[in-house]
């Protein structure tokens, strides 16, 4: 018998700030082997808070709007999914999260570009693709996304 009770509802997760950039990639990864390993916002804003800051878990998870046993489980997942990315040479991307659009954390309005950080070379994006598994035909290096996450504007 199928459970039709419908889980607890996540709470709005604060975040402080986006990242600049959201794409780590390894270096000699050929594009066609290249791994992603996706962290979400709050994963990136728990590590943020715990290991750039130093904060206290229970203050740290006041901060971000959720208990300290959430807030346990969201930096223990981020170390992990950082720790596998390392150790097996995996792209970190960072994307998503329990983050509500009512937060403090708004994203920005994105002009719709992919770039290549390498020799400039542009595209529209294209909705529902990920800039990231783009190959620049210039260059052959991967594509990010322009303005909202890299440091390109």
């Amino acid at each position: 018998m199928k459970n039709s009770r419908a889980g607890r509802p996540v709470n709005c997760r604060s975040v402080e700030g986006l990242p600049k950039v959201t794409c780590f990639l390894p270096e000699g990864v050929s594009p066609s082997r290249q791994q992603n390993v996706v962290l979400s916002f709050d994963e990136v804003e728990s590590i943020r808070l715990a290991d750039q800051l130093g904060m206290y878990h229970a203050d740290a998870a006041e901060k971000m709007n959720v208990s300290r046993q959430t807030f346990g489980r969201i930096i223990k997942s981020a170390r992990s999914k950082v720790a596998e990315a390392l150790v097996e040479g995996k792209t970190i991307c960072i994307e998503g999260g329990n983050i509500d659009k009512n937060c403090s954390c708004e994203e920005p309005d994105a002009p719709a570009t992919c770039v290549c950080l390498y020799c400039g070379y542009e595209q529209p994006h294209v909705n529902g693709v990920p800039c990231r598994i783009e190959s620049c035909p210039n260059c052959s290096k991967p594509l990010i996304r322009k303005g909202r996450f890299s440091s390109v504007d």
